[in-house]
């Protein structure tokens, strides 16, 4: 890449456009589109979580990212698997060329040349405070990533993470401020029905959650759909 100043503008524009996103899902979406836009030799792009052994896809550009999650989920290994779950300090890494990449991978390897892929990348998504998975690059053509693309790769990694954690930090606050809301709201209902006060009120609705194993939003939610505890 050599205009470097012009790729600094596009990253400096992302960066703003993402802290705009009006939700997580938004954000993530716009982390990999901007992977096929910014990244030299990116043919598609996604987003790992690592749940115990279990993958989730999250905001891939397109089915092939699925497929290769997929294939690392059932196989139990695989370098995005790898850097999703890493506690060596390894934030990144680079396969140059999925034929001649040595079998360190010998069940995701083979299938994932099946589904066309010839090159790929991936980069630790990681704040100060947590890791929040993987962004994984890939190329249907064998060679196709240099140091350069290396490099936007990990600068868009960086901006990424701090978007992905500020999203899920706002939609975390938004639930608890609704959640909080719905509370206060089942709490006036049976306030004024049953003539509770406030501290009864609330030992109601969460003994009534304790004794159902629901959780209190959902019980408080049924309060306001219904006008009282059932």
């Amino acid at each position: 890449m050599e205009d470097w100043r012009g790729f600094a503008q596009q990253m400096a524009s992302l960066a703003r456009d993402l802290l705009a996103q009006e939700s997580v899902n938004d954000t993530l979406s716009r982390i990999t589109g901007s992977a096929k836009q910014l990244v030299e030799g990116c043919d598609a792009a996604g987003i790992l979580i690592l749940r115990g052994k279990r993958v989730q896809s999250l905001a891939p550009t397109d089915q092939v990212v699925v497929d290769s999650d997929q294939l690392q989920e059932h196989a139990g290994e695989g370098p995005c698997f790898d850097a999703a779950r890493t506690s060596d300090g390894q934030r990144q890494f680079r396969i140059a060329d999925f034929t001649d990449e040595p079998r360190r991978w010998p069940k995701y390897l083979p299938e994932a040349r099946k589904l066309g892929l010839g090159s790929m990348m991936g980069f630790l998504l990681f704040t100060e405070d947590e890791d929040l998975g993987a962004l994984n690059i890939y190329s249907y053509r064998p060679g196709a990533f240099t140091y350069a693309s290396e490099t936007a790769g990990w600068l868009l990694a960086s901006h990424a993470a701090v978007a992905f954690s500020s999203a899920r930090t706002h939609a975390q606050l938004q639930e608890a401020i609704g959640t909080r809301h719905t509370i206060g709201e089942a709490m006036g209902i049976l306030m004024g029905r049953h003539r509770m006060t406030e501290d009864q009120a609330f030992a109601a609705l969460r003994r009534y959650s304790q004794d159902r194993n629901e959780k209190l939003r959902d019980v408080a939610r049924r309060v306001c759909e219904q006008g009282g505890l059932p």
